[in-house]
């Protein structure tokens, strides 16, 4: 099976999806990147209710708030993106990746169809599986594969 095959059939749900956190409509900015940091997500889920009102990534962070630190203390609703694109947790993986690369955006809620937020879909979530997949392949990879060395490891 080819890797574009098997990523056809591989549903998202399956991916690590827990890279992110979750916050209340509301809170401030500061807490939000705090919550960020002490949970090592790279996005902040947005809620109201229970049910997904937006997204607060590192990009949202570069352009709205660090040339504007006054946002700092407003909440949070000011500077995420509303209203995100999601994807069921029945997606494929190749379905998302190609949803992920034509809006160029990092981060892809996850959300069922009662409105259950699942976790956030990542580019790290496709590297995490292809390396556990294909351990050797992946993991075996020289940094820059295009240099050879000189001579054989270990001779004179």
């Amino acid at each position: 099976m080819s890797l574009k095959e098997e990523l056809e059939m591989e549903q998202v749900r399956h991916l690590d999806l827990s890279r992110y956190c979750m916050v209340e409509s509301g809170t401030s900015v500061r807490e939000t990147l705090g919550r960020m940091r002490a949970e090592a997500g790279r996005s902040a889920l947005v809620i109201r209710d229970g049910g997904l009102l937006g997204i607060f990534t590192e990009r949202d962070v570069l352009n709205r708030v660090a040339g504007a630190p006054e946002t700092l203390d407003g909440p949070v609703d000011a500077v995420m993106t509303r209203g995100p694109i999601t994807v069921s947790p029945d997606t494929s993986a190749a379905s998302a990746l190609w949803l992920m690369d034509d809006h160029h955006f990092r981060n892809l809620p996850v959300v069922d169809d009662d409105g259950r937020i699942l976790g956030d879909m990542t580019y790290g979530a496709i590297i995490q599986y292809l390396a556990a997949r294909y351990p050797v392949e992946v993991l075996n990879r020289p940094a820059r594969p295009e240099q050879y060395p000189s001579k054989a490891e270990g001779g004179d």
